[in-house]
């Protein structure tokens, strides 16, 4: 039986005036009442119907998208291109920055379920969210893992730390260096890490590898690249972002490194400001605009329930664009 906006107020010791102020968002209410309507409805799995939602004069239309870090040109961009769809559509987003803490990440989920938008587009890496599996909203990932049905888009990750192996190597490397971020951490990043090691690997080579924690400030970044191009004595190196591996080839040229007679480097990612503005990286390129129209596109497919059978992953194909940073 589903749980009403009566059963909500009596567990929260509250009146149903006071729960539809908080799904509402309306007048001021303290963040101890609203915790306590909250939690409430996390234990009763209540969700205010779009006609309730009617009733109080609020036509929502609203999609939340929960992505870490949007200030990485990336996630700026898969975000940007995600919204126009969404008003192309009707439907207005709230954007949560999530970063890499857990408890923010939860507090945004409680609220966009408490203001009850449509869906939810998540881009996150926080692991052990058990919300997303306590809610009936319509959920769509990129680049995620999810134990819960969700279905998931992605780059072919793997695919793409094989092309740059082989690339590499084709162009004349042989002391190959890889630069990721944590890999304590399971998204689907890591697979550019194993294809890259496997390609490597198969051509008879061993790669070196640095991690880079995702908290790490660009200086302890462009420190730790240092030492490494110093000790390591690379020819090549790929980085798993395309951020980082500017750093990379600005601290090659400090120690007097030529690129790409002396380091080749190719990125990943390929966003079109970093394209604008470092026109002699390599990089793989993830294909952002169908990324976008296929989380858009799934997203609606369970908002509206058509019916369709939907994969839990959907990879899509990279590319490589070969630039001054790899030898013709």
């Amino acid at each position: 039986m589903q749980p009403k906006l009566d059963d909500v107020a009596k567990l929260a010791g509250v009146s149903t005036t006071t729960v539809s102020r908080v799904i509402n968002d309306r007048g001021y209410l303290s963040e101890t009442t609203k915790e306590k309507v909250y939690k409430a409805m996390r234990h009763l799995n209540y969700q205010p119907s779009s006609a309730a939602r009617a009733l109080h004069g609020k036509q929502f239309k609203l999609i939340g998208l929960i992505f870490a870090g949007i200030t990485n040109p990336i996630i700026a961009e898969v975000v940007e291109k995600i919204e126009d769809r969404l008003f192309n559509k009707g439907y207005k987003a709230i954007i949560c920055n999530s970063l890499d803490n857990p408890d923010k990440e939860r507090q945004y989920l409680r609220m966009l379920m408490a203001n009850q938008v449509d869906g939810i587009i998540t881009g996150s890496h926080n692991e052990g969210i058990k919300e997303y599996g306590m809610t009936e909203l319509p959920i769509v990932s990129y680049d995620r893992y999810f134990k819960d049905k969700i279905p998931t888009v992605r780059s072919d990750n793997y695919g793409g730390g094989q092309l740059a192996a082989k690339t590499l190597i084709d162009k004349g490397a042989k002391k190959l260096l890889l630069i990721s971020g944590s890999i304590d951490v399971q998204m689907p990043n890591n697979d550019r890490i194993t294809g890259f090691n496997k390609a490597v690997e198969e051509r008879g080579l061993t790669p070196q590898t640095v991690e880079l924690p995702f908290n790490s400030t660009p200086a302890i970044k462009r420190a730790t690249i240092h030492q490494s191009l110093l000790i390591d004595h690379p020819d090549a190196v790929f980085c798993t972002d395309d951020l980082t591996a500017i750093l990379c080839m600005q601290e090659a040229k400090k120690l007097g490194l030529k690129i790409p007679a002396d380091l080749q480097v190719i990125g990943f990612d390929g966003s079109t400001n970093v394209q604008e503005y470092n026109p002699d990286l390599s990089t793989i390129v993830q294909p952002l605009d169908d990324i976008a129209d296929l989380l858009v596109r799934l997203l609606f497919n369970r908002l509206n329930d058509e019916g369709e059978n939907l994969l839990d992953e959907y990879t899509l194909p990279v590319k490589l664009i070969q630039r001054a940073s790899v030898r013709k």
